[in-house]
């Protein structure tokens, strides 16, 4: 079963880029997305993409942000621009659909005004 380890978060003035990424052993096999939590917030969808490279973002970040992925290194990213403070939240990687069994530990990404 793969475990998803995400990194690539941080601290950021608004107007910043950060790039995610999000490791797993053969996540290539996977349809897989990028999930959000921010404080006194559900869990919110932020992008997805099929294993052939085909990505759909929510219309919130759809004009700033980028997913990718490189199935040769079982690497997902999620490349942000423009970044706001209502960025602000814990970004996971899971399937897509998710799986509630496979949720790792995050990573932070603070957007400063």
């Amino acid at each position: 079963q793969a475990q998803f380890v995400e990194s690539g978060g941080g601290l950021v003035q608004a107007g910043g880029s950060l790039r995610l990424s999000c490791t797993g052993d053969d996540i290539r096999r996977f349809v897989l997305g990028w999930y959000r939590s921010a404080p006194g917030n559900q869990r919110e969808w932020v992008g997805m993409i099929t294993k052939l490279g085909t990505a759909n973002l929510a219309h919130s970040v759809q004009d700033r942000f980028v997913v990718s992925r490189d199935n040769t290194n079982d690497i997902l990213y999620l490349q942000m621009n423009n970044l706001k403070p209502e960025d602000t939240a814990v970004y996971y990687c899971n399937k897509w659909p998710f799986e509630d069994s496979m949720w790792g530990q995050g990573t932070q990404v603070t957007v400063s005004s």
